[in-house]
């Protein structure tokens, strides 16, 4: 089923009939979009989509496609890269802190740079000295993101220098360096914060005769969650980054790593109404689906999904949706207006490609959904064609 195209001119409700529910279905033109406007939106810029949000091979095939590059951080996404004979030219291994193991699987798959933040990591590469090339993760703390990742890696710019200096003595190959401010951002104030703090601290390496020669600005280019459905302007949002850019010393080869932005409208949820009951003067809903299955970033990525009931008719009413488990915290929704729903019916979720089936569990014995891969391009060629 994975890798089956099917005509997207189906509706959800013939799909659950053909392939069961929950599913997930993910469509490629989606991903192909957003690729397409984010390096549109920062020309110059080499982008290396991170496989955490949703490292599914339909998404890899499609990127391989588009020319992208890669972003992996674990064996398990070497290993996602090598069922896609994708060139480990392509990758960059950005996880600050690993195993030995960990750079020994990279380094025999092909992928040569690395991250580091802090001096013990840096020894880590002493073995390694003539195969690695390593970047140096740059602390940029970002209270306004959803997920600041400044609080967990990132070395302090004032610590910079000491640590370039310090691999220099130890002969050690760094390149460049990296940021990142954090997942979901509001503004890019703090992308051109970081880039202009990072071309200071380039030119004062230049000054100590270490000459870098990358600049890795990370992700958090953000999507719209919100029910109206309409798209985020990236390009409008990355302007005032374009501009900062254009101050980075000559010669400097620039990196991104989007995962939210290419994965999240790439997929929606497809679950079923398994059940129903009247408590506490409201219709509760019970899904195939919820917080613990494809829902699950509404708990570690504090993502509320767009939900609707799209072919349900009727007032709608106060109501609330739950998951399917046997725990009281899988509820979905507390309070959502919905036509009255029979046991059956389909409940839609939009937006649902980044931080869902990657972190679902099979609590209580649910499987995760589905995922069905469509290409709505590829629907519509033929449909121009006939």
């Amino acid at each position: 089923m994975n890798n089956e195209i099917v005509p997207v001119e189906l509706d959800y409700r013939d799909l659950v009939e053909t392939y069961g529910s929950p599913l997930l279905v993910l469509d490629q033109a989606a991903v192909r979009k957003q690729y397409r406007a984010l390096v549109k939106a920062l020309p110059g810029v080499r982008m290396h989509y991170a496989l955490k949000p949703l490292p599914h091979s339909a998404v890899v095939a499609t990127l391989k496609a588009e020319g992208c590059c890669f972003d992996l951080a674990t064996n398990g996404e070497v290993d996602l890269m090598l069922e896609n004979q994708i060139n480990p030219d392509d990758c960059i291994h950005t996880h600050p802190i690993k195993r030995d193991g960990d750079i020994r699987y990279a380094l025999e798959y092909g992928c040569k740079v690395f991250v580091f933040d802090n001096p013990i990591e840096l020894e880590k590469f002493i073995p390694y000295q003539d195969k690695a090339q390593l970047l140096l993760r740059v602390s940029f703390p970002n209270p306004e993101s959803k997920v600041d990742l400044s609080k967990k890696f990132g070395c302090t710019p004032e610590a910079t220098l000491p640590l370039l200096r310090k691999a220099k003595e130890l002969g050690l190959n760094v390149i460049g360096l990296s940021f990142h401010v954090g997942s979901q951002v509001p503004n890019s104030r703090r992308h051109v914060e970081a880039i202009t703090a990072c071309n200071q601290l380039i030119r004062d390496a230049a000054a100590e005769n270490i000459n870098l020669q990358v600049l890795d600005i990370g992700g958090g280019f953000p999507v719209n969650y919100a029910a109206d459905g309409a798209d985020l302007d990236i390009y409008e949002f990355c302007a005032p980054i374009r501009e900062a850019l254009s101050n980075t010393p000559e010669g400097i080869r620039l990196l991104a790593e989007p995962g939210r932005f290419i994965s999240a409208p790439c997929m929606t949820s497809v679950s079923s109404v398994m059940g129903k009951a009247e408590r506490f003067g409201r219709m509760w809903y019970y899904l195939d689906d919820g917080l613990y299955g494809s829902y699950s970033g509404q708990l570690f990525d504090h993502i509320n999904y767009p939900k609707s009931a799209p072919y349900a008719t009727g007032e709608a009413l106060p109501a609330v949706l739950a998951g399917p488990t046997c725990d009281s915290i899988d509820v979905l929704a507390d309070d959502i207006d919905l036509p009255v729903l029979n046991v059956g019916d389909v409940i839609i979720g939009k937006m649902m490609g980044a931080y869902t089936w990657a972190s679902a569990t099979e609590f209580n014995f649910f499987r995760k959904a589905n995922i069905l891969v469509v290409d709505s391009d590829e629907a519509a060629e033929l449909r121009a064609v006939a």
